[in-house]
């Protein structure tokens, strides 16, 4: 157990990606760590691209990062949903300036550019992704 006593914040909203949500969900809970699957606010129960659901256990409001370890970002289309709540964009930010761990998994960039913390660093992205980034980041 190697995380055992670690807390992660585990961020959703509708129309994320299936395995990029519950892969992390489970293997961080099997290595010992906390983790809190946190909402926008907008529902309590989130729905995935193919219509599986995950209870949240906060909203982005109710948590502080200091509180926390690390933050993971699945993909799918809920990082896009995401980045228009000011709430989620900061937990990104405050992990990020407090130095912990940020996972951000396929189309979370969109997150780390929202959350200004990509800028001047090398990353790679989807041509899509990679497109709608460029203005802002160094993508490769």
């Amino acid at each position: 157990m190697r995380l055992k006593g670690k807390k992660i914040v585990l961020l959703s909203e509708n129309l994320y990606q299936e395995l990029e949500l519950w892969v992390p969900y489970y293997r961080l809970k099997e290595e010992g760590a906390e983790v809190t699957v946190v909402g926008t606010g907008s529902s309590r129960t989130y729905t995935s691209k193919h219509g599986y659901p995950v209870d949240v256990d906060k909203e982005a409001k109710e948590i502080s990062m200091s509180d926390y370890d690390g933050i993971v970002i699945p993909g799918g289309y809920a990082p896009d949903m995401m980045r228009r709540y000011p709430e989620m964009v900061r937990l990104v930010r405050e992990a990020h300036h407090q130095g912990k761990v940020v996972a951000a998994i396929c189309h979370a960039g969109w997150m780390l550019a929202s959350a200004g913390i990509v800028k001047g660093k090398r990353s790679r992205a989807s041509l899509p992704l990679k497109m709608t980034l460029s203005t802002q980041e160094r993508i490769t």
